[in-house]
């Protein structure tokens, strides 16, 4: 289920990538879903700034989403996710 396809298709990280620069795309930004939040909850949707690759070549996702971090208390969470724990939004 690399970049949360499913068998569906390419991968996230593979459809971005080839995406065209056209007026309506200049924002790389894109919805997504983290399966494995920092919390531990449930999956939560999450804004998809870039990709990279790490030191061993898999792909990594920079994402920004909500989560628990203290009892009753939501934050912000900026983090490099791993492309197999993140999905299609």
């Amino acid at each position: 289920m690399a970049g949360g396809m499913g068998g569906r298709g390419a991968p996230l990280h593979a459809r971005i990538a080839r995406a065209v620069p056209t007026p309506a795309l200049a924002c790389p930004a894109r919805h997504c879903w983290v399966t494995a939040p920092a919390d531990g909850g449930d999956p939560r949707p999450g804004l998809l700034l870039e990709w990279r690759k790490d030191v061993h070549g898999q792909w990594e996702g920079r994402v920004v989403y909500a989560a628990e971090l203290r009892a009753g208390r939501w934050s912000s969470v900026e983090e490099w996710v791993s492309a197999d724990l993140l999905k299609d939004g």
